[in-house]
């Protein structure tokens, strides 16, 4: 009799995190182990503790996860996939609350500005927290009725909480962009579909240096879905971006871009190559 050891998968915050969902949707295989910050979460990848790790990146409503956006270029993790989750924010309350009952809502500022209607609407007062199914978890602990939590539907049956209010986010297509990050990258081409590459740069300190790194991507006809930018080294003169073009480094059209990138540039490095989602043009 043979036994199939299981792959760990790292996610920031408790059990019922939508991160957790997304590791339970895209890497079912997986077993999801939660931390506490997404420091933790890194690091378990990087340590060789759990093999990939789930990161939130973006959200459709709120916009960037800011503090994401300042440690995976810094990270030394790779970009192996996306995955895309239909983020639906819910009122929780302990048994037997009311929604007339329900003075504070807890959760992470990025959720709370995901569901800023609803909250007004009910005159509610909004709580930040350090994760949202860690705010489930703690209004379970503290059985006031007056305090209530908004997470996932699991989150919910996971700490025994009642569902007050079900998908209360102010837009209809609520949806959070993950990553998913490994130790080694994974350059091989997958599939008949898109790919994507992701990278991080800086530009040489010269006139209008971004702007003709950029003319590369132009004319050689490749697109550039994301350009983030970072101050590095606490200087407002030194900035590193973060991109992500269609196409795969072996692409001719690719190869030329980055090539002409490299020229005006100081530093440049792949951060990794991944098949496009089905559901990101959806």
């Amino acid at each position: 009799m043979t036994t199939t050891t299981r792959g760990r998968i790292a996610y920031q915050g408790a059990p019922g995190a939508y991160s957790h969902q997304a590791c339970i949707d895209s890497r079912p295989e997986f077993e999801p182990v939660p931390f506490a910050t997404f420091e933790d979460a890194i690091e378990a990848v990087r340590s060789g503790a759990v093999d990939l790790g789930m990161i939130p990146v973006e959200n459709s409503t709120y916009g960037r996860v800011a503090d994401v956006h300042q440690l995976l270029p810094e990270s030394g993790l790779h970009v192996i996939d996306e995955a895309f989750v239909r983020v639906h924010v819910n009122l929780l309350a302990v048994p037997g609350a009311t929604l007339a009952d329900i003075r504070d809502v807890r959760a992470m500022p990025v959720l709370l500005g995901q569901a800023r209607s609803f909250i007004r609407d009910n005159g509610l007062n909004p709580v930040a927290w350090s994760d949202n199914a860690g705010a489930a978890r703690d209004v379970a602990a503290l059985g006031d009725k007056s305090v209530a939590a908004m997470a996932s539907e699991i989150a919910g049956q996971i700490t025994g909480l009642h569902l007050l209010a079900r998908h209360v986010e102010d837009n209809d297509l609520n949806t959070t962009r993950f990553l998913v990050m490994s130790r080694t990258p994974d350059y091989a081409r997958r599939g008949a579909g898109k790919m994507m590459t992701s990278l991080i740069f800086r530009v040489r300190n010269i006139p209008a240096a971004l702007y003709k790194a950029m003319g590369g991507f132009a004319t050689n006809g490749v697109n550039m879905t994301k350009l983030e930018s970072y101050m590095v080294g606490g200087h407002f003169t030194a900035t590193q971006f973060y991109a992500e073009i269609e196409g795969h480094p072996d692409d001719r059209s690719v190869q030329l871009a980055l090539e002409e990138l490299d020229y005006f540039t100081d530093t440049m490095a792949l951060m990794g190559v991944f098949p496009a989602s089905p559901t990101r043009n959806s």
